[in-house]
């Protein structure tokens, strides 16, 4: 089994997901969209369950852009109820395996319903320690890193932060989740080779790993060849590989 391949030393501690291709799912077999994004629903549960088994510390799904408030009405408001349904009927499960619920984007947008189902979730999870699994909701990387901006900016004005203290380390802080790790992994599904405003700060030196698997079809062995492609790349971070092999003591 691929699975049994896996490195536990050199598992990614954070894994993020550009959850793309419920659409084109339904579009394919002559289903409305709304389809996709209901089949979609079942490949969130799966993944989760698989990360947490294979030993993930930290998983972000891509769940509403801020510019998916641009679409159709309709199909809005469904993502709107499938995100209520899925913290209904997921709630009980994650807290059970000590998994924490977290989220980040603008969610003073979203919904009143959908925001107390949410911070219920939130509340209900905040204290386990398993896993992390942070949704993307109203999510975009420009506004995250703009918001920041302003942040910054209403501290230099009142006093508190002086300019020339700013660094990356210091911008980072002021980031919508700046306590997690930076993502080691970035799967796109779908195919599309782009990443779609989704991290764009943290993902600077993240492995990317792009699949033809549409989101409604992705599960464990698709996450297992994800995490095989990730563990069979040398990490760098602008060094030389002679560097690297130096540095973990593979020429020792």
């Amino acid at each position: 089994m691929q699975e049994q391949r896996i490195r536990a030393d050199a598992l990614p501690r954070h894994v993020a997901i550009i959850m793309d291709g419920n659409g084109r799912w339904a579009e394919r077999r002559g289903l409305d969209r709304i389809e996709g994004h209901r089949a979609g629903i079942e490949s969130v549960r799966a993944v989760v369950r698989a990360a947490h088994e294979l030993g993930v510390a930290q998983l972000t799904l891509y769940a509403f852009s801020t510019e998916n408030w641009n679409r159709p009405k309709g199909e809005v408001d469904a993502l709107m109820a499938l995100l209520e349904h899925y913290l209904d009927a997921e709630l009980a499960e994650l807290h059970r395996n000590g998994i924490r619920l977290r989220a980040m984007g603008r969610l003073e947008r979203l919904p009143a319903s959908v925001r107390a189902k949410l911070d219920q979730a939130l509340c209900r999870t905040r204290d386990n320690t398993e896993m992390v699994v942070l949704f993307a909701l109203s999510y975009g990387g420009r506004t995250e890193i703009v918001d920041a901006a302003r942040r910054i900016a209403r501290e230099v004005e009142q006093g508190k932060l002086d300019p020339e203290q700013i660094d990356e380390k210091v911008f980072a802080a002021y980031l919508y989740a700046p306590d997690l790790p930076e993502p080691d992994l970035l799967i796109r599904t779908g195919g599309e080779s782009r990443v779609s405003n989704f991290l764009l700060w943290q993902i600077a030196y993240s492995e990317i790993h792009v699949t033809d698997v549409m989101w409604p079809d992705f599960r464990k062995g698709d996450l297992v060849e994800a995490i095989l492609s990730y563990q069979n790349r040398e990490r760098r971070y602008g060094l030389t590989s002679a560097q690297v092999r130096r540095d973990d003591g593979s020429d020792a």
